[in-house]
């Protein structure tokens, strides 16, 4: 060859001896790798002429083919070697021959990425969890959590406390107490000096007290005890059990009696002064001569009774001692009528009362008002059988009383010694003010309406001067049925009673032909603002003469 065809021929000497290797490996599908190579093998056998039309056509193809070349040399060359190598692989292995998938001979452009991970293995489905119950809950202790056993003979107490101590942690708990367990409690407090606020004590089981002295030491003032709360609520279709007959047969030899049946057992004959009590038959040893009472609040603020049945106590049955914004409602309370000194509901120095829509049964007052207590509202209460609504008995040996703003309406009382009342003791002094009695019916009931400023629970009491002051008392709307007496007004001669108020009293004994005793009134000054059935002309008409005004101590 002359000096130009070789320098020609050497730049497309090197394509043809490294284009297989340039470009063919990145061209499959170019036919005309393999016609390069052969015609390289084969040059010398051909004229210069055909050497140059050759040449020219291989350049062609080169210059065709080299910017293919360059782009495959890009910064995606090997990822996209290695993906058209991996889809290669998947159809020829999935379905054969590609002519299936493209037209001309270019597979359709994907984008370009790593292998995909193979989806994970499908998760086997799973039973599902049974709801945890509510007591599992972060907010919520149940009492079997924590040991109780339920089971109306282990001592069940530990259990309580422990489940209070984790609920008393914690704002707006729920102690749980089940339905359909019965819980033995010893006595227990559950302290909230140190309590979140709005713990709810759900009771739908039962809780009995114990039988056995040795449960109860010395005797204690309360049984189940709720102490400086705040928001505490008490609710459900549970039972309180005081199990109180181991306690009743004691009366009377220890237990005072109400002062009223003095009242009534020499006009009625057939009232028994000691009913039989039932005989003790689970206790080992004598029950002290405290008696407990079954569910107390002390110190507290806004608290809720509702739903529960407290019975058998061996005292009274519900307290509040202290306490501040009291609710009771839709509960009930029953004890025999001749079990003795069992208040239903009983509130001392407490104020800012509802109580609402709840049965009384027992055998002392159906609710009874102490000292210190005002802003007091109850209605709808079914009372019987009992000794009725009472305020009293103030000023116990000397004490100072005060009790004010108290209403009492639409109440049905039956079957009980009083109707609606109020006692205080000689010697005592402060006052009652500001009381209202309205809609009250009664039915069979001995002493519907009693003022008592001489009360006295023992054998004999002496005559004092001081009392406490009653004034401003207001009785309307009083209708039904007596057995002994319709009114009894007995008040202090040092203080007498003052604008005691009667409008629209009708009172009838069961039947017309009972000869039974007519009103009494001593020292008491008011108005008559409609006529009475019976009339109350005992009564006496406007202010007493000369009536001593209330010195600084009687004052509240």
């Amino acid at each position: 060859m002359s000096f130009g065809l070789l320098a020609l021929y050497k730049p497309y000497h090197h394509l043809l001896s490294g284009s297989q290797e340039l470009c063919c490996s990145q061209i499959p599908s170019l036919s005309l790798c393999p016609t390069l190579s052969h015609l390289h093998r084969n040059m010398r056998g051909f004229s210069f002429r055909s050497l140059t039309f050759i040449l020219f056509i291989v350049f062609l193809v080169w210059s065709a083919s080299f910017d293919t070349c360059i782009a495959r040399r890009g910064k995606h060359w090997r990822q996209s070697r290695s993906n058209s190598a991996s889809l290669t692989k998947k159809k020829g292995k999935s379905h054969g021959n590609s002519h299936h998938h493209h037209h001309s001979g270019v597979s359709k452009p994907k984008t370009p990425s790593h292998k995909a991970p193979a989806p994970p293995p499908p998760v086997p489905k799973e039973k599902p969890p049974k709801p945890s119950p509510p007591q599992k809950g972060s907010t919520t202790f149940n009492v079997l959590d924590f040991g109780a056993k339920g089971n109306g003979k282990s001592d069940d107490t530990k259990a309580f406390q422990a489940a209070w101590a984790a609920a008393c942690k914690v704002v707006a708990s729920m102690l749980i107490v089940p339905a359909e367990y019965v819980f033995l409690v010893g006595p227990i407090s559950f302290s909230g000096q140190y309590c979140k606020a709005n713990i709810v004590f759900q009771l739908d089981g039962t809780i009995i007290a114990p039988t056995n002295s040795n449960a109860w030491g010395r005797g204690l003032l309360q049984w189940l005890e709720f102490t400086k709360l705040v928001g505490t609520t008490i609710q459900g279709k549970g039972t309180i059990d005081g199990s109180g007959s181991v306690w009743w047969q004691d009366y009377p030899f220890e237990d005072p009696i109400d002062n009223e049946s003095e009242l009534v057992i020499p006009l009625n004959n057939t009232v028994q002064q000691h009913p039989p009590m039932p005989i003790r038959n689970e206790l080992k040893g004598k029950m002290p001569s405290i008696k407990p009472t079954a569910l107390r609040f002390y110190g507290s603020f806004n608290v809720t009774v509702t739903g529960i049945t407290i019975q058998n106590s061996p005292q009274c049955h519900l307290k509040f001692d202290n306490c501040v914004g009291v609710l009771v409602h839709d509960m009930r309370v029953s004890s025999p009528g001749d079990s003795p000194n069992t208040d239903g509901i009983h509130l001392q120095n407490s104020k800012d009362v509802l109580i609402h829509s709840i049965d009384l049964a027992c055998g002392d007052d159906c609710v009874s008002i102490q000292t210190g207590c005002t802003n007091v509202y109850i209605h709808d209460v079914n009372c019987g059988p009992g000794h009725g609504i009472s305020i009293g008995s103030l000023g116990k040996d000397g004490t100072k009383a005060c009790v004010s703003n108290i209403t009492v309406r639409d109440v049905v009382i039956h079957g009980t010694m009083t109707g609606v009342r109020i006692k205080t003791w000689q010697g005592g002094s402060g006052s009652v003010q500001g009381v209202l009695f309205s809609n009250i019916q009664v039915s069979e009931v001995q002493l519907p309406i009693v003022i008592d400023q001489f009360y006295c629970d023992k054998s004999k009491c002496k005559n004092q001067t001081s009392a406490v002051a009653l004034s401003g008392i207001t009785y309307e709307k009083i209708r039904g049925t007596y057995t002994v007496k319709p009114v009894h007004f007995a008040c202090s001669d040092a203080l007498p009673c003052i604008d005691v108020s009667l409008t629209t009293i009708e009172l009838k004994p069961p039947q017309e032909q009972y000869h039974l005793y007519d009103p009494f009134c001593w020292q008491t000054f008011g108005e008559l603002k409609t006529p009475t059935t019976p009339p109350i002309s005992c009564l006496q008409i406007g202010k007493p003469s000369g009536n001593h005004p209330q010195k600084d101590y009687d004052t509240c």
